[in-house]
């Protein structure tokens, strides 16, 4: 059986609505949220007895999502949002938007910093990585021509 899709990346914040309010603003839509608990969640996860408040974000096009959890039971254990790029382990979320200048305008409205500087990478993309709310490591790229 071949692989049908990636579903989500989830992402553990300490600020559920703030995650929330800058990934709409970045674009995504808000398709709903939910508290996760109980023995069969603990089952999934290894953590036992858990509560985690969720929420999806999808992309407008539809086959992208983001999972933006936040850990009420058992308490969070390990803080990753401010490693480098060159961290072990699971990085950034990329985005490729309209206009790269806009879009940053917008999010730096929400306390969006620009890690490097935008750059052009030959004539297909200017880009970008930014730390949005917690540190959270975000990409973006507009396609050019």
């Amino acid at each position: 059986m071949a692989l049908k899709r990636m579903d989500n990346i989830g992402i553990v914040v300490e600020d559920l609505e703030v995650a929330i309010d800058f990934f709409r603003e970045l674009g995504l839509e808000l398709e709903g949220q939910a508290m996760i608990e109980g023995e069969w969640a603990g089952r999934v996860t290894g953590l036992g007895d858990q509560r985690v408040e969720i929420a999806m974000m999808r992309t407008p096009d539809g086959h992208s999502r983001i999972e933006l959890s936040r850990f009420l039971m058992p308490p969070v254990v390990a803080d990753h949002r401010n490693a480098p790029v060159n961290a072990l382990g699971y990085l950034r979320a990329m985005f490729t938007v309209d206009d790269i200048d806009e879009t940053l305008e917008r999010l730096r409205a929400r306390g969006a910093q620009l890690v490097g500087e935008v750059v052009r990478y030959k004539d297909v993309y200017r880009l970008c990585y930014i730390r949005g709310p917690e540190g959270l490591l975000i990409g973006i790229a507009q396609e050019l021509g």
